[in-house]
């Protein structure tokens, strides 16, 4: 794929702390199991939580999940079902922060768990920023691949809605 045409997205950054092969087939248009029970229950948190605050907010190739104004900033969050892959949703937020930042505005960013009840805030560091850009090469890198990485027993393997792309 050339690199002008593929964008980066958020669920690509989720992936790709994850699971690498998640990254070359979700980019390739090859989507999990829809009616697989975690996507379900995920979509349907997304779907009944927050309902008073804008959701599903598009800028660019970045797709928000919520967008709200607290004390005057504005705020970008993004729900997820549990805190089980807290480093993928931080770097997910952090990668929509980072974006709407190139864009020139400035925001803060909550993860929501609304199942557990948490609220937690992310920033937006040099750090972040740096980790970012290589994660984003890197997954191009992987993108531009003929074939996908080869599949590899993790931890998250059990629940994961593209089992059937790597077990089957």
């Amino acid at each position: 794929m050339p690199e002008a045409e593929f964008q980066v997205n958020g669920t690509l950054i989720w992936y790709y702390y994850i699971c690498k092969r998640q990254v070359w087939l979700m980019a390739h248009a090859l989507g999990p199991d829809q009616e697989d029970n975690n996507i379900y229950q995920g979509r349907t948190i997304h779907e009944f939580s927050y309902q008073r605050d804008k959701k599903e907010i598009k800028l660019g190739n970045v797709k928000i999940d919520l967008v709200r104004s607290e004390k005057g900033q504005l705020v970008i969050g993004e729900i997820k079902k549990s805190s089980k892959f807290l480093t993928s949703a931080t770097r997910q937020l952090q990668f929509y922060l980072w974006q709407i930042e190139q864009m020139g505005i400035a925001a803060g960013g909550e993860l929501f768990i609304p199942e557990e009840k948490q609220r937690i805030e992310v920033t937006l560091d040099e750090e972040a920023r740096l980790e970012l850009e290589t994660a984003t090469k890197e997954i191009i890198d992987i993108v531009e691949k003929a074939a996908p990485p080869p599949a590899q027993k993790i931890k998250w393997c059990k629940p994961c809605a593209y089992a059937e792309f790597c077990w089957a």
